[in-house]
């Protein structure tokens, strides 16, 4: 119950990401990426490593990379490579070379995906998760150390990605509503989705602490539909102050004060320090097309050199690991051929 003091609680309002957490790639790193792309050929995504996607000089920015997430601002946005250069498999293998010189890849859900192929399918996937949803995101956080995100595909138009410092909420909180953050510090009761559980550690229902210092330094667990969950399907009650609390929490990061808008083109990706950073997204509009739909790739990167994630968040532990991914299949995460299957699928349901 004390302020936040480093660079990580920053207002939106105050900062220009163009000024403060934008790298663009030089010609050098470019042709580095260009060298490397041809070693991993058709090798699956656990086997691209930094040993077969070297990157003799720029590996160094990305190696060092996590702890400037952790010790910074907490964001970043890569921009220099030519969407049209790459086919969107040669993209998605840039990606998760560039991610293995930053950390190690976790799976994203009970179906076993270390790529996440973030677009609507919320009209084939049954119970589809938030990323498999369209419209518009609600600020929470991930399950991992660094989430991010590379932009394959624009949206027809909107789908701007809108972050925001947990610390410098957990600030004004402090300052405001201090009865509000103690509760933020307390336990919520969490539920998962069933499958998640099922096919991974068993368990579906966890106390989670939105705030936590555990770690030695803050970090912010938060989701708008877990708690919820809960509450249908009569695990908890929340009390009064529970609510409000979490309401607060969001319209503070909501407002202009505090929020920062991003706008991660085609070929850009993002990087954010998911303890530190809330994110959500503006609504947008979409093609029916499925090839053509608003199209992003998705990264949970653990950094060895951060401090273990306080027991009391995440939802998703080494525990899910290893039962998600006997659900992966090899391959299964490139673009062609995920946006293959879902146009299969939806083919399947409209017969």
């Amino acid at each position: 119950m004390t302020p936040i003091t480093g660079p990580e609680a920053w207002l939106g309002s105050r900062i220009d990401y163009r000024q403060d957490g934008l790298h663009t790639l030089s010609p050098d790193a470019i042709a580095e990426i260009d060298a490397a792309l041809p070693g991993v050929g058709d090798l699956d995504f656990p086997r691209i490593t930094p040993e077969t996607f070297p990157l003799p000089a720029t590996g160094g920015f990305f190696r060092g990379l996590g702890d400037a997430l952790r010790n910074g601002r907490g964001f970043l946005l890569l921009r220099g490579l030519s969407r049209d250069r790459y086919s969107t498999d040669d993209m998605a293998r840039i990606y998760y070379g560039l991610g293995a010189h930053i950390g190690q890849a976790v799976p994203q859900s009970y179906q076993g995906e270390l790529l996440g192929n973030v677009i609507d399918v919320s009209d084939i996937e049954p119970e589809a998760r938030g990323y498999h949803a369209g419209g518009a995101q609600r600020f929470h956080t991930d399950t991992c150390d660094i989430v991010s995100l590379m932009c394959l595909r624009a949206a027809k138009s909107g789908g701007i990605s809108r972050i925001a410092s947990a610390a410098a909420v957990h600030n004004r909180l402090l300052e405001t509503r201090p009865d509000l953050l103690e509760t933020l510090y307390g336990d919520y009761i969490f539920r998962r989705m069933e499958r998640d559980a099922s096919l991974g550690s068993g368990v579906l229902v966890k106390p989670v602490s939105i705030f936590s210092r555990e770690s030695g330094s803050l970090s912010c667990n938060v989701s708008g539909s877990y708690p919820n969950r809960a509450v249908a399907a009569g695990d908890t009650v929340m009390t009064r102050r529970q609510i409000e609390a979490l309401d607060e929490l969001e319209r503070l990061a909501a407002s202009p004060e505090f929020h920062l808008d991003m706008s991660i083109g085609e070929g850009d990706i993002q990087f954010l320090n998911n303890r530190t950073i809330l994110h959500g997204r503006t609504g947008y509009e979409d093609w029916s097309d499925v090839t053509r739909r608003r199209h992003l790739l998705r990264l949970w990167l653990a950094v060895p050199s951060w401090p273990a994630l306080p027991a009391n968040q995440g939802m998703h532990g080494a525990g899910d690991h290893a039962g998600w991914l006997r659900q992966r299949r090899p391959g299964m995460e490139l673009p062609s051929r995920y946006l293959h299957e879902m146009d299969r699928r939806k083919a399947a349901i409209a017969a």
